[in-house]
């Protein structure tokens, strides 16, 4: 299994969407950062010269009980998954299928961080 990338995931109290998203996406953009996908609730800014460096803006996960604080995108996430329960990690949300074309679970790492752990279908 390996790593294709890794997002901190930003919190945002606002209601997305609405000027909360647009003032982080200005923000970022300062930056040389630009929006690559925006479901309403989470925005996802990348940098052109390296798609891979991203942050992404969340006002909440709109399928899971909890936002995760990070993502990590790997090539295999049945293996992760497999390799997480079996170390007995503990998992916060299920591996499953999203509507949005990918496929998660959370766990909690050692700092008690949640960690969203995917692969795109």
């Amino acid at each position: 299994m390996s790593i294709r990338r890794i997002v901190p995931n930003i919190r945002t109290t606002a209601v997305a969407p609405g000027p909360a998203m647009e003032r982080n996406a200005e923000f970022y953009g300062r930056l040389g950062l630009q929006e690559v996908m925006n479901h309403g609730w989470i925005m996802t800014l990348a940098s052109p010269a390296h798609p891979s460096a991203q942050i992404s803006i969340v006002a909440a996960d709109a399928a899971a009980p909890v936002t995760p604080d990070l993502s990590v995108e790997v090539d295999d996430v049945d293996a992760a998954y497999t390799a997480m329960k079996e170390n007995g990690a503990e998992i916060v949300y299920p591996l499953r299928d999203e509507d949005w074309g990918v496929r998660r679970f959370f766990v909690r790492d050692p700092n008690g961080r949640v960690v969203n752990v995917l692969g795109h279908r």
